[in-house]
């Protein structure tokens, strides 16, 4: 049975005229059990592999270990497909030319589609857009799915393609299914794959080392069978004339949302959220609300997950207007932390894009600022990996200086790792 709830955590009380209202919303998902298991929909898995001739070697050894793996991951029933890519899209597994282009997974498939995978051989371009272009066709071809999920894997740049090829493509595969990304080695772009990632609700990492290919991938497919709910729906109501300043995303990655909002009705924005574990995730909810005076009470938000009609939990962001200023000055705990979490991704970003420009005063100040915030906030993810691209002197200050020695592979694990946070200490 699964179970949703609702947590809400923010200072309700505003100053008097005060206008604006932050709260972070924690949903929580139990008993989602398994993936076409919910009685919510039958799912679809694809892993794309990228078979271009840069993987030619031990890359494209190791990738075809760990898809075979991934293969054997998938739950039985589950409905899948497997996609090499070079400067086209190849449609490996099943090899069929018309109708559903996707099989269930059973004894037969699993042992066709690793025989399939044993066949791939590095060659030609890389050309992402159009794997994805094919991955969609693929999820279309089944009418049936409520839960599309695919694993792309790739170890270079998108040669093949324009910026406004692949970005038209992503474009096309929005709201069309998940992907989680993994770049092999150093010869890929972190923001290339990272805005595939971010556009179609997955994640992205760096494998430094092709030998924990095998690994990876079984990880990543145990938990895409791990998330029994389909796709469910972020809805925030707010009352008449109030604005939505923005939605986002804060645990366990930091994600804007805030223009991915499709109405609802009048006074109700929705988000997309994507499938569900068993998990917890916090939502960040700004609202801009009418001034009102000393004494005033309303509700400012009602903040909804649902799935179509049914609202599985519902949390009450709420606003009272106060002379106390004991009470207006206070500033909640948590959204003080990841409005931290937040510019602490940033932070990385800018001071890496920086380091990359050649602007080495600024991505000191950057990193610096990140090393800080890293640090007030208790993000010892972030903390160990700013370690290896800055000797940091004063951790409380900032104070760092940019590394010379800096391992590449170290520098795109920092930046894969920048939109991830870590929930407020005690």
């Amino acid at each position: 049975m699964v179970d949703f709830s609702a947590t809400v955590s923010q200072n309700e009380f505003l100053p008097d005229q005060g206008t604006d209202v932050h709260a972070i919303v924690q949903l929580t998902c139990q008993g989602a059990g398994s993936a076409g298991r919910s009685g919510l929909g039958e799912v679809g898995e694809i892993i794309i592999v990228d078979t271009s001739g840069s993987m030619i070697g031990d890359r494209v050894e190791m990738a075809k270990r760990a898809a075979a793996i991934a293969v054997d991951s998938i739950l039985d029933g589950t409905w899948f497909a497997i996609v090499a890519g070079t400067h086209q899209a190849f449609l490996a597994y099943p090899r069929v030319f018309s109708g559903q282009g996707m099989v269930r997974m059973d004894q037969a498939s699993r042992q066709a589609a690793k025989a399939a995978i044993a066949s791939f051989r590095a060659d030609g371009g890389t050309a992402i857009g159009q794997w994805l272009l094919l991955a969609r066709k693929l999820f279309a071809s089944v009418p049936s799915l409520v839960g599309r999920h695919a694993i792309l894997l790739t170890d270079g740049e998108d040669y093949n393609e324009t910026p406004t090829q692949l970005d038209s493509a992503i474009r096309g595969c929005i709201g069309q299914f998940q992907v989680d990304c993994r770049g092999i080695g150093v010869d890929w772009k972190v923001n290339e794959v990272r805005k595939i990632a971010q556009a179609l609700l997955g994640s992205v990492d760096i494998i430094p080392d092709a030998r924990d290919l095998p690994q990876v991938m079984a990880d990543l497919v145990q938990q895409a069978m791990s998330r029994g709910v389909a796709d469910a729906q972020l809805r925030v109501w707010t009352p008449q004339d109030a604005q939505i300043l923005f939605v986002r995303q804060v645990s366990p990655t930091v994600e804007d949302l805030t223009h991915r909002g499709s109405p609802i009705n009048a006074l109700t924005q929705g988000y997309p959220t994507g499938a569900w574990g068993d998990e917890s995730r916090d939502y960040h909810i700004a609202v801009r609300l009418p001034a009102k005076s000393v004494g005033v009470e309303q509700l400012a938000a009602r903040v909804q997950l649902a799935i179509g009609a049914q609202v599985l939990t519902q949390g009450l962001v709420k606003a009272r207007w106060s002379a106390d200023p004991s009470l207006t000055a206070r500033i909640s705990p948590e959204v003080a932390h990841y409005t931290g979490q937040t510019e602490l991704a940033l932070a990385i970003q800018e001071g890496l894009a920086a380091r990359a420009a050649g602007d080495d005063r600024t991505a000191t100040v950057k990193l610096g600022r990140a090393v800080q915030l890293a640090a007030q906030t208790g993000n010892e993810e972030a903390t160990v990996k700013l370690r290896r691209v800055v000797d940091v002197s004063d951790a409380a200050t900032g104070l760092v200086q940019l590394r010379r020695d800096i391992d590449r592979a170290d520098e795109m694990a920092l930046d894969t790792a920048s939109t991830k946070t870590t929930r407020i200490r005690g």
